[in-house]
């Protein structure tokens, strides 16, 4: 597994506890700086994203080829959201050539 940048700053969020995972928990937030969802997630999930980032103005990122999971550590994640505004637009701004903008 490649150590990148992006891969760094997730990790940040999750131990800051600054990123959250999954559906349900996503639609409950009330402010999120950064949608990151899975290359191979749902149809529906990927919708969704769009949705909340929609919904938090914010930007949502689709990874390239690793799964989320990966950059996460957490089995079946295929969504995930930063609550930090710092930790959102360092991911952002790393995240070139593993994640493709899709809003």
């Amino acid at each position: 597994m490649n150590n990148s940048k992006v891969r760094t700053f997730i990790g940040f969020s999750v131990k800051a506890g600054k990123l959250r995972t999954g559906n349900n928990t996503l639609s409950t937030l009330k402010k999120a700086y950064l949608i990151l969802v899975s290359f191979d997630a749902a149809a529906a999930t990927k919708e969704n994203a769009v949705k909340y980032g929609k919904k938090y103005r914010c930007a949502v990122l689709e990874s390239k080829d690793v799964p989320l999971e990966e950059y996460i550590n957490k089995s079946g994640v295929k969504i995930a959201a930063v609550t930090d505004a710092a930790l959102a637009k360092a991911i952002k701004d790393n995240s070139e050539t593993e994640f493709n903008a899709v809003c």
